[in-house]
């Protein structure tokens, strides 16, 4: 829980998921001691760049549980594999973000608010591949993890408020819950 939306706990609930909030500061040590299912890496304020504890966290949970980062999370999971992140000029702000899919080619509306971004230019042995991007301006906008089940979205999946479009993400979380 890095200030996560409460909607984002409700968007598992709804799709009978037990939830367990842990606070950022929580060691991957403590977090597995759940023994859960995946790790859902929330959205939250801020530079990720300094959340060194959330960061080494993340990166101690790799490969050892399914996980998907929002916002915040998603910026987490790119700093914990290696990739590095920067401050955008002005940010994303609104709930009409257009983000285009690269395998699908689908755009999807999305609601946003955000004033860092992932470089794609570093994350070369990361084992993410971009997946879609900001159709404005072309920024990462979900990453996708090549071998382990491991996805992440820049914007907000729970949408409230905003559009609907992306509610499938934790559908096909839990996919990867039941196969992993």
């Amino acid at each position: 829980d890095c200030g996560v939306k409460m909607n984002i706990v409700r968007s598992f609930l709804r799709r009978n998921v037990n939830v367990v909030l842990v606070p950022a500061f929580a060691t991957a040590k403590e977090v597995l001691d759940y023994d859960p299912d995946g790790v859902v890496l929330s959205n939250g304020p801020g530079d990720p760049a300094i959340l060194h504890y959330v960061i080494e966290t993340t990166r101690s949970l790799i490969g050892k549980v399914p996980i998907q980062g929002i916002c915040l999370g998603h910026q987490i999971l790119a700093l914990a594999s290696g990739a590095k992140t920067y401050k955008m000029k002005f940010g994303h702000r609104g709930i009409n973000q257009p983000v285009k899919d690269l395998d699908t080619g689908r755009v999807y509306i999305t609601s946003q608010n955000h004033g860092f971004a992932v470089d794609p230019k570093t994350l070369g042995g990361t084992g993410f591949r971009v997946k879609q991007v900001n159709a404005n301006d072309g920024t990462v906008e979900a990453l996708i993890h090549t071998e382990l089940p491991i996805i992440s979205t820049q914007y907000h999946p729970e949408a409230r408020p905003g559009p609907l479009d992306s509610q499938y993400l934790f559908d096909k979380f839990l996919e990867w819950l039941s196969t992993y």
